[in-house]
């Protein structure tokens, strides 16, 4: 009895230093310490042989910690960035920071003691900003870095430092030559809270924003030319209602605007009306009904006019002694609501200060920088108009009997996006770009730009199209001063080519403190010196959306290794009203031309149920707790910057994106499966060598070669996706590829063949070079996305490449030759049936019919007779079991051996029939042997029924002869009967007992015929050779014996290099290549194709279409213990009795 051998240390097994886990918090900060210490970016953006690619860096504020919004557009210009160096292009990225503005002096202020405030001198002010400005930066830039961004982050721009400044002012003095920039006094939206002028950019609408509005009546004292007639008759009781959210405007009222193409009705009120029936009011027509609904009257038309011919009717202001005019509006003036005619105070609204543009009327605003009342406001002086000062002014109509309704509005209202609170338009001295000298060139501009989404042209468009002139400046210290000298007794602003460059040289060279801390004389050229005394600086500094927004003059024209226009700028859709349009005016105005070629908007991050992010909500998710941990590690664990980059790659940008802990734990899961995956693949080609080992595509299977064709579809919808930057659909593929087409599919069918073939066999090196080839590729394509897990995929390749890093080898590389879609359409169809036996074996398995798809077989039947006949090429095992006898009797030709002559005689037909006799023995007992082990069960059956019947005959003939028998014959044939039952029942009907039977055989077969001779097997994928030795007859024809009978064993597998042509044809035509097959496709031990579905009607495991049939059955034979296979010549092999033919093949070196 052999004993049983341990095979596990025979088995090919993954070896590999590429952690399961990703270690984020230790091996991302090793691999950036690589690229930073090799210098990676910085030798790429200069040595790559492309064309120079600009991402132009719209700056964050510096005045805070980052947050999931900042991480995310960082991430995905990163993505950008690293594809667009893996293509070969030239990629410098400047990172930029704001550094101006309101935001960063409160930071500032809040940090004083209140009697530190009131001492706070500008320039103590703007040393403290700066320094506040300088630590976030170094701050934030960690951050970034910490995500994994390449950038130039030792030379950043912010627009703080010198040369940036200069260039801006540069910009603004270009804009001043061209006629672009003027004074004025005109309505600006004002903050109260911020005591500042802002920009649109610098405005919020709130949802739930409630006005106090009112319906008032002003009484009509003069009637124009054109409604003379038609109206005096009602002139003694006449007014003209208006409605307003802005009561506090009333003050500064100068005229009333109609619409000319309304027609306007005068309406008289019902008798009870609580105002008086001795009123009369002008209305437009369309809106008498509505409005007696509103002001709970019946109002009867009495007379109609047009809007035109109501112009320069004059009517008394109710709370001041002035009389005013009744004006032609723009068609703002509408009936949706109010009451068809609009109160206008051209010191409060863009609208009403245009409209008193044309009439020439005075621009009154009584209202201070703290938004109260000035003295021209008369009793409401002080009063603030948001508060105490509305609510005054409706008292006051109220009293004059003026005021006919009021009542709460809800409407979008302009905040400070800064201090979240209301602002209001407020009439003073600002410096302004005049927008209309630019505007259809900007507009232009912008179709000629690529919009991504392609929405974001729809919104810039009518935001340049309709926006008022761009207020410039602030009553601000923290920022660049707007370089103006004032005449001191006129006021008349000195602004020339020659001021405004010599203010540029000097801020160049000592920074914008210079204006605070350097005398008029020194600031100005030297030409207009003698006059200084006569001068004054301005104290206006510029918005900090013209810092930002002449960031292409300060960076992308200035600095080497970039181009302007630039390539793209990408930001959150808000930048559409900010960034894009400042940077676009500026441009425009300047050079006639945008500064960028494409543009890339992406939305904001909610919670995963929609919400915006908040404190109060508890919802905030912050990108360094995502990355680094939180405080508890279970409920905020550290999951790395990669993470937080697949998610960015897996949402739909161009709109509001999700964000929380289930959806973070879900991506983890899927940057484990990428990695596992990525692991497996390294860990199975730790002995291979492409160099060496890799086998041409020429000669692979047809299962490697269709997944080379599969990798070139995947890669090539990667490279379309980040080309259009659809990031998703990276996500998409590369989740797909790795889960589906790699760990599902091709690895789980590659197990076999890499773990149990010997270590040199083309079926395993064939299938390293499609791993070599994938990891390669893999670690390629999710570089942009996971540059720290392709690095470490990259530094694990076990075989030397000629790259430093994943980024020095460049993007994706796949033959043209690889690409085969008439190879895929069969091989696709072969995975749907895969799938389709996957789900029959799976309820087998569920069911505990079998324990492991390795312990069935599969039963086929394929309708469709063309694709039968392909399919049944996969199953060469079936014709090798047809074909084995005849080829067990294939003998292979040899030259006779040659021997020397002896001198011993014997006769020749003694020894000519021994060697007959020997062989015909042999081959008789490897017939008993064959006939034993293939049908063991039916020979056991049919032994057990003769013996019965023998036991029956001997039974009756000892009865009917006892008396004749000798005593000592019937006890001999009852012992052979009793050891006749033994034997049966002891020896054959027990497995394990006709297995040491079976050894017995094989051991009388060595005594007698020596241990050389081999039983033959019945085997699929080799040649079984037997070699002869010759008759050796001397020259003269007498019988000379050999020294020596040589038999040489019949070997089990021949290396292929050594079996003769004819053995090799053989060896194709029966067994294929060891890898396209049925069963190893379905990881099965057996599969049979079926002419007919009928023969599966009866199983119990089965699956019955139109096109196809199904069954699963236990798999014939015993189990392999080194491959599991099962098999029906396990156990033929004296040295290896518990492996199938195909292990033994293995540990040969030969399969």
């Amino acid at each position: 009895m052999v004993e049983a051998k341990s095979y596990k240390d025979t088995v090919n097994l993954p070896q590999t230093n590429f952690n399961m886990r990703a270690n984020s918090v230790t091996r991302e900060p090793e691999l950036q310490k690589f690229w930073a210490e090799s210098q990676i970016y910085e030798r790429l953006s200069e040595t790559n042989p492309g064309e120079i690619f600009t991402l132009h860096d719209g700056p964050p504020y510096a005045n805070g910690n980052l947050h999931i919004g900042h991480a995310m557009n960082k991430i995905l210009k990163d993505i950008i960035n690293r594809y667009q160096i893996l293509q070969g292009r030239k990629v410098r990225y400047v990172p930029g920071w704001d550094c101006h503005g309101l935001p960063i002096e409160l930071k500032v202020i809040q940090n004083l003691k209140s009697a530190e405030r009131g001492k706070l001198t500008p320039i103590e002010l703007r040393q403290k900003a700066r320094d506040f400005a300088l630590e976030t930066v170094d701050k934030q830039r960690q951050s970034f870095k910490r995500y994994g961004v390449w950038g130039d982050w030792e030379h950043p721009y912010m627009t703080l430092t010198p040369e940036y400044e200069a260039a801006q002012i540069g910009v603004f003095g270009k804009m001043v030559l061209k006629g672009y920039i003027y004074r004025g006094l005109k309505p600006v939206h004002w903050s109260p809270s911020s005591k500042t002028a802002l920009a649109e950019a610098e405005l919020e609408y709130p949802e739930g924003h409630t006005s106090q509005s009112i319906y008032a009546a002003f009484k009509i004292t003069k009637l124009a030319k054109a409604v003379q007639k038609s109206l005096a008759p009602y002139l003694e009781k006449l007014w003209v209602a208006i409605w307003t959210t802005t009561p506090w405007t009333i003050p500064g009222n100068l005229a009333v605007s109609v619409n000319p193409d309304l027609d306007y009705a005068v309406v008289k009120p019902d008798a009870d009306y609580a105002m008086g029936e001795d009123k009369l009011f002008i209305v437009a027509a369309e809106a008498v009904e509505r409005l007696s609904a509103t002001l709970g009257t019946t109002l009867t038309p009495v007379a109609t006019v047009k809007g035109q011919d109501l112009e320069n009717c004059t009517y008394q202001h109710p709370l001041f002694d002035r009389e005013s005019n009744i004006v032609i509006g723009g068609d703002y003036v509408t009936t949706d609501s109010g009451t068809g005619l609009v109160h206008t105070a051209p010191g409060h609204g863009q609208e009403d200060y245009i409209v008193g543009q044309r009439y020439s009327l005075p621009i009154l605003s009584p209202v201070d920088g703290n938004g109260k009342f000035t003295a021209e406001a008369g009793d409401f002086e002080g009063l603030n108009v948001l508060k105490e000062g509305n609510v005054a002014i409706i008292e006051a109509l109220q009293n004059v009997n003026s005021l006919l309704k009021e009542e709460p509005y809800e409407h979008k209202y302009p905040y400070d996006w800064r201090t979240k609170k209301p602002t209001i338009f407020r009439a003073t001295e600002q410096w302004f770009a005049s927008v209309e000298g630019f505007r259809n060139e900007a507009l232009k501009a912008i179709a000629d730009v690529q919009w991504i989404p392609a929405q974001g042209e729809n919104r810039i468009t009518p935001m340049v199209s309709d926006r008022s002139d761009w207020c410039i400046s602030r009553q601000r210290s923290w920022g660049v001063p707007i370089p103006v000298f004032y005449d001191e007794k006129t006021g008349e602003p000195l602004l020339t080519e020659e001021t405004i460059a010599h203010v540029q040289k000097i801020v160049a060279e000592k920074g914008s403190d210079a204006w605070w801390e350097m005398s008029v004389a020194e600031l100005l050229p030297e030409k207009y010196r003698p006059d200084a005394d006569k001068y004054q600086k301005g104290t206006d500094t510029m918005d900090v959306w013209f810092d930002s927004g002449s960031s292409w003059a300060a960076v992308a024209q200035q600095r080497d290794g970039l181009k302007y226009p630039v390539d793209i700028y990408l930001e959150g859709s808000d930048q559409h009203r900010g960034w894009f349009q400042s940077s676009l005016l500026t441009s425009i105005a300047t050079n006639g031309v945008a500064p960028y070629k494409t543009v890339l908007t992406h939305g904001f991050v909610l919670d995963e149920n929609g919400r915006k992010m908040s404190k109060s909500l508890g919802n905030v998710v912050d990108p360094s707790i995502v990355i680094e941990g939180g405080k508890n590690q279970k409920q905020e664990p550290a999951y790395g910057a990669d993470i937080l980059r697949l998610w960015v790659s897996s949402v739909d940008y161009s709109s509001d994106v999700p964000l929380g802990k289930n959806i973070l734990k879900q991506i983890a899961d899927i940057y484990r499966k990428i990695r596992n995956t990525a692991r497996f693949l390294l860990g199975n080609i730790h002995d291979f060598d492409p160099a060496k080992d890799a086998v041409a595509y020429e000669e692979m299977p047809e299962l490697d070669r269709y997944m080379l064709h599969r990798m070139t579809e995947v890669f090539a919808e990667v490279k379309d996706g980040f080309d259009k930057f659809q990031y998703f659909r990276f996500f998409q593929t590369i989740q797909n590829f790795c889960v589906v087409d790699l760990s599902n599919f091709y690895l789980d069918i590659a197990k076999d063949r890499l773990y149990i073939s010997a270590t040199d066999a083309y079926r395993r090196r064939s299938c390293q070079t499609v791993l070599a080839v994938a990891v390669e590729n893999l670690a390629k394509a999710i570089a942009p996305v996971l540059p720290h897990m392709a690095e470490d995929i990259w530094q694990n390749i076990p075989y030397p490449t000629p790259y430093k890093s994943v980024f020095e080898s460049g993007w994706v590389k796949m033959e043209e030759k690889w690409h085969n879609p008439e190879l895929a359409k069969l091989w696709e169809e072969l995975r749907k049936t895969r799938t389709e036996v996957n789900k029959v074996l799976e309820k087998a398995r569920a069911e505990k019919a079998i324990g492991a798809p390795l312990e069935a077989k599969v039963l086929l039947y394929v309708k469709d007779a063309d694709l039968r006949e392909q399919i049944q090429g996969f199953n060469p095992i079936a014709k090798a079991e047809k074909s084995q006898s005849e080829f067990l009797e294939a003998k292979i030709e040899i030259e006779p051996e040659k021997t020397e002559n002896t001198t011993l005689n014997h006769p020749p037909k003694t020894t000519a029939n021994f060697a007959k006799d020997r062989e015909l023995l042999s081959e008789l007992f490897a017939f008993l042997s064959k006939l034993f082990s293939g049908y063991q069960k039916v020979l056991v059956a049919v032994f057990f029924i003769i013996i019965l019947l023998l036991l029956i005959r001997v039974t009756l003939t000892v009865l009917t002869t006892i008396h004749q028998l000798p005593v000592v014959n019937s006890i001999m044939e009852l012992v052979g009967i009793i050891y006749t039952i033994r034997f049966v029942t002891g020896d054959l009907l027990f497995a394990k007992n006709r297995q040491k039977l079976s050894e017995k055989i094989k051991l009388t077969t060595e005594d007698i015929f020596g241990k050389d001779i081999l039983l033959p097997k019945r085997k699929t994928s080799t040649d079984n050779t037997v070699k002869q030795s010759a008759t050796l007859v001397s020259p003269e024809g007498a019988y000379v014996p050999p020294q020596k009978v040589d038999f040489t064993p019949v070997t089990q597998v021949v290396e292929a290099e050594t079996l003769p042509k004819q053995a090799n044809n053989i060896k194709a035509k029966i067994a294929g290549n060891g890898v396209d097959e049925l069963r190893y496709l379905f990881i099965t031990s057996q599969v049979e194709l079926l002419e007919s579905a009928e023969a599966l009607s009866n199983l119990e495991y089965k699956s019955i279409s139109d096109s196809l049939g199904i069954g699963v059955v236990k798999a014939d034979g015993e189990k392999c213990d080194r491959c599991w296979n099962y098999s029906t010549h396990v156990g033929v092999s004296s040295e290896d009795p518990t492996i199938c033919e195909r292990c033994v093949a293995a540990l040969a070196g030969e399969f």
